[in-house]
């Protein structure tokens, strides 16, 4: 088994080749990190997280014209040529349909702790240091606007008007990263989400401080 999660972190290294710095093969690694970590406190299948962790964005529909199937797909094709057996395949691509955030407004149709493990994993890297790295890597990436007071936070965005925004990238704190603390699914998840919760809080008061000449 080893060997299939070499292999699968060959092939999502080349199909991430150029990709956008938040969601390149290094946030892959980040996330891959994560889940082994939450998982030593889960009774799990840690192959089926291994694999969901490696994959959840292997395809993002960010970069594909908003197409959530292209994942899963590419996802599925790639376990069927490993041989690998279906209820694995199937459990992966079901993490990989029902990992993101979408604006919270989302109802997963589909559940298990694997799930739980590698969606936890992958939202920590949304917070700390990292989240806001990425969250301005992003923003600039989409040339969107640092911050434009005029233009409050949407709390209450549709799944298609959240996938659409292109509001200031302040804006996404609000939107979507600190609403992450109090959505983890396990224990783990729930403790490491604390501090990096708290970074990102400190961040946005000195941010505030100095965008108003402040500090």
């Amino acid at each position: 088994m080893s060997n299939l999660i070499e292999k699968t972190k060959a092939f999502v290294k080349q199909q991430l080749q150029g990709a956008e710095g938040g969601h390149d093969w290094f946030h892959i690694e980040r996330v891959y990190n994560n889940a082994l970590l939450i998982a030593k406190g889960e009774e799990c299948n840690l192959t089926v997280v291994q694999l969901g962790a490696l994959l959840h964005d292997i395809a993002d529909s960010k970069f594909h014209d908003g197409d959530e199937t292209v994942g899963p797909e590419t996802a599925r094709r790639f376990l069927q040529q490993e041989n690998i057996s279906e209820t694995i395949i199937d459990q992966v691509v079901e993490i990989i349909e029902n990992i993101s955030f979408k604006g919270g407004n989302f109802d997963k149709k589909f559940s298990s702790v694997e799930l739980d493990i590698v969606q936890d994993a992958d939202r920590l890297d949304a917070l700390g240091a990292i989240g806001i790295a990425r969250t301005f890597n992003y923003g600039g990436f989409k040339n969107r606007a640092l911050y434009d007071p005029a233009i409050q936070p949407n709390l209450n965005m549709t799944k298609e008007e959240y996938k659409a925004s292109t509001a200031p990238t302040v804006n996404h704190f609000y939107e979507k990263l600190l609403l992450l603390k109090d959505r983890m699914n396990t224990l783990t998840g729930k403790q490491l989400a604390v501090e990096r919760h708290s970074y990102m809080e400190d961040f946005l008061s000195q941010f505030y401080a100095e965008w108003n000449g402040e500090k």
